[in-house]
């Protein structure tokens, strides 16, 4: 009989980051002014995955 080969199973798929939906980067809201006027949106690093896009749990 013939020795089979081991079937290579693909590696899973990494789970999205929730907050930043796999893209690494969220928006915040920039206020300015005494008043806290909003001027605006600035993208951010996403703390909850450091930029990777993946879960970390």
């Amino acid at each position: 009989m013939a020795a089979r080969k081991p079937t290579a199973h693909p590696a899973p798929e990494p789970v999205k980051c929730r907050p930043c939906d796999g893209t690494g980067e969220v928006s915040r809201t920039v206020r300015v002014g005494r008043k806290q006027r909003v001027v605006g949106q600035q993208a951010g690093i996403c703390l909850a995955c450091l930029g990777s896009g993946e879960a970390t749990d």
